[in-house]
């Protein structure tokens, strides 16, 4: 794609974050469309963003989660930044939220880290915890402009990787020693996700590509090939991925999660 593709398709991506408006298919339109122009098209956005003022402060994983890759017709992850604009921390464990104008959104209960330093692409999951600072519950909240969810991986690339809005809940600071117990436990644990008091789904660590830090990982390597992202660096949020399907949500709806025997805070979200 050329450079005035890109730059229109950006502009379009914008328009549709900041109104709710939908969107055809990328892929569909520019036959050669892929996810290298995807990333394209999300750093000509990004960079737009940035000259608004707005403020990265880390990034979302999506697509970790394997086993809800066949329902999305999406098998393989992506990335993109939270901005401090769309990120809302809840330290006390709730928080209300608008979704207004969100775009069919849905939530998605995730591990969140803090990083303490760049991290090194490893398969080891301890190695890993040496760059996080301190892990936390989170919420995202999602959202396609592609009508009835129906997208290629390069659509919801370029899409701000279909990331609408992120809480953070209670932080959990790391020592060594709990990080050693954390690289046990989170591909293990059970997380319970809730609407009201309905429990909705339960999901594993390991879904997200066998545990958050491993995501992480995933992460790291997939920055170390792209030069032109800027990669990962202490202070940053990492969102690794939902654990369970993404759920679709509604004003008035309160949603709740339940980290089980990870030992972290849950959270509970109340939607407008």
């Amino acid at each position: 794609m050329n450079e005035n593709d890109i730059a229109s398709l950006a502009r379009r991506v914008l328009h549709a974050f900041d109104s709710g408006t939908p969107l055809a298919s990328f892929s569909a339109a520019y036959p050669g469309f892929d996810v290298a122009a995807a990333y394209d098209v999300l750093r000509e956005a990004q960079r737009a963003r940035i000259a608004r003022g707005w403020k990265p402060v880390g990034r979302k994983i999506g697509f970790t989660n394997r086993t809800i890759w066949p329902r999305y017709g999406v098998y393989r992850p992506m990335w993109a930044h939270v901005w401090a604009e769309t990120v809302t921390h809840a330290p006390g464990g709730s928080a209300a939220i608008s979704l207004a104008p969100a775009a069919l959104p849905r939530i998605e209960p995730e591990v969140v880290f803090g990083l303490r330093s760049s991290v090194t692409p490893t398969d080891d999951a301890r190695d890993v915890l040496d760059a996080v600072e301190w892990i936390a519950p989170g919420f995202e909240i999602v959202q396609s402009h592609f009508p009835a969810w129906q997208f290629t991986s390069a659509d919801c690339t370029a899409a701000f990787g279909l990331h609408r809005a992120l809480v953070i809940g209670p932080r959990t600071a790391l020592t060594d020693a709990a990080r050693d117990t954390y690289a046990v436990a989170l591909p293990s644990f059970e997380l319970t996700l809730r609407r009201g008091d309905e429990v909705v789904e339960r999901g594993l660590g390991a879904n997200v590509l066998g545990g958050p830090p491993l995501a992480l990982a995933h992460l790291a390597r997939v920055l170390h090939e792209q030069p032109a992202m800027p990669p990962l660096e202490a202070g940053e949020v990492v969102t690794t991925g939902t654990l369970t399907d993404a759920w679709p949500v509604a004003a008035g709806q309160t949603w709740s999660s339940d980290y089980g025997t990870l030992g972290i805070a849950g959270l509970v979200l109340r939607l407008d």
